[in-house]
């Protein structure tokens, strides 16, 4: 059986740690900032975790 291949879409928008958490980054923070409040553009950094109901299809479509 060939082994499957990993999306390439997926595999540059998720990051899987040590542990087997996927992390993303968050949407909403790459055009018209200057129509965002300071505070929303404040919460948009840095990466979260994968919510649970997404995990099944985002590690299928990294092959994991």
């Amino acid at each position: 059986m060939p082994k499957q291949k990993t999306h390439s879409g997926t595999k540059k928008r998720f990051k899987v740690t040590g542990s087997g958490k996927i992390l993303h980054e968050r949407a909403n923070k790459r055009h018209m900032l200057e129509h965002k409040s300071s505070r929303r553009k404040r919460r948009l950094t840095g990466t979260t975790e994968l919510a649970p109901s997404e995990r099944k299809r985002v590690r299928r479509l990294l092959a994991r």
